[in-house]
């Protein structure tokens, strides 16, 4: 069967640079290694043509002859009848892996990959834990404290989290050593399992404890309080530091983080750190003039509306907005101007309106002679 081509097999041209064809090599191995994939022969024969096409393509000398020759550079027959490249049999492709993973024995950063690195034995850190939160636009706007109550696997409080009930020993598990994993061989391939004697605790308790079965959690429902700082917007997320599942064996907790989402209020719309209010108002107080009251995010407020104020008129309330998140000041609230008009009229107030309509010669309509003047052209 023919072999692939060693630059197809790490997906690089064949101009490529010696970093991209490392780091070409780094992602697919990781990718393929046999401990990411047990059980799986045709990761492992992947991971085995990339430790081989790697150890060529990044060794220069081995790199021109194989550009020169192909694959018969390597090829001990071509070189019995003279040809090829005397440069030695293939290594072991774990080797390979090692040397460029910084391998090694003891928490190298080939072990770290798959978790051999890290000890079973020692502290580990708990779980985050994620909370979705739906809060007013009142409370984004101005900030709030909120109380939550959240169940989590916290400390056992019988045995402080060790796992073992009081007075018993824990062990060095002796099949793995305490490391949590065994090595194990098929062929040339050797690859790291969890121990099947500790389930990858590298130790052993003599005596679990009868509240938590060993595990040192138990599920518990705790009540948080949560400061929440004006200005916030859909999809803030807020850190609750420790408020977390507890650690593994005296291992710190982890971080609580809150989503928040601002419902749609009924009254105001926001852009920003400003709001946006339609309020409306009667044709005479358009027209004539009027001190209306507004509501605000801090109560009610009273805006003037001049002499005829027209449709859609923006009115500003300065510092009536949204906090800034940051603490720059604060937005401000936009009243927009809806002109109601009467949709019921009796008859003696249509003959007023037939009245005033008499009287009126167009002029007192600014928006309409401006746009009778541009759109006479095309009446004619």
């Amino acid at each position: 069967m023919s072999k692939r081509d060693y630059y197809e097999t790490l997906g690089v041209q064949r101009g490529a640079s010696d970093e991209e064809i490392k780091k070409a090599y780094r992602k697919l191995a990781v990718k393929y290694h046999p401990d990411k994939n047990p059980g799986d022969h045709t990761a492992e024969e992947n991971f085995k043509e990339l430790g081989h096409a790697y150890e060529i393509l990044s060794d220069p000398q081995k790199r021109a002859a194989y550009d020169q020759y192909g694959h018969a550079a390597f090829d001990p027959r071509a070189r019995a009848r003279g040809g090829g490249f005397g440069g030695g049999g293939f290594h072991d492709p774990f080797e390979v892996f090692r040397d460029v993973f910084g391998g090694g024995a003891g928490g190298s950063i080939f072990e770290n990959l798959f978790g051999g690195g890290q000890n079973p034995n020692g502290p580990q850190r708990g779980d985050d834990l994620r909370y979705d939160m739906q809060i007013t636009l009142e409370e984004a706007a101005l900030g709030c404290e909120k109380e939550i109550s959240i169940t989590k696997a916290d400390q056992c409080e019988h045995c402080n989290g060790t796992g073992a009930e009081k007075g018993s020993q824990v062990k060095t598990c002796k099949t793995c050593a305490g490391h949590g994993v065994v090595l194990v061989s098929r062929g040339i391939i050797s690859m790291r399992q969890t121990c099947p004697h500790c389930h990858g605790a590298g130790r052993i308790l003599e005596k679990p404890c009868k509240q938590c079965a060993g595990s040192g959690k138990h599920e518990r429902t705790s009540k948080i309080k949560l400061r929440i700082p004006a200005g916030v917007e859909s999809n803030s997320r807020l850190r609750s530091s420790g408020n977390g599942e507890a650690g593994t064996r005296g291992g710190p907790h982890g971080d609580l983080y809150v989503f928040l989402q601002v419902k749609e209020h009924e009254i105001f719309h926001r852009e920003g750190d400003d709001l946006l209010c339609e309020v409306p108002v009667s044709f005479i107080q358009a027209t004539l003039g009027a001190e209306i009251e507004v509501p605000t995010l801090q109560g009610k407020a009273t805006v003037k509306i001049p002499a005829g104020t027209q449709p859609g008129t923006l009115l500003r309330l300065k510092g009536r907005g949204v906090k800034n998140l940051q603490g720059h000041g604060q937005g401000d609230l936009h009243v927009r101007v809806q002109v109601e008009v009467p949709a019921h009229l009796n008859s003696e107030q249509k003959h007023k309106l037939q009245e005033f309509a008499a009287l009126c010669d167009g002029k007192e309509m600014p928006l309409s002679q401006g746009f009778f003047e541009k759109a006479k052209k095309f009446f004619h």
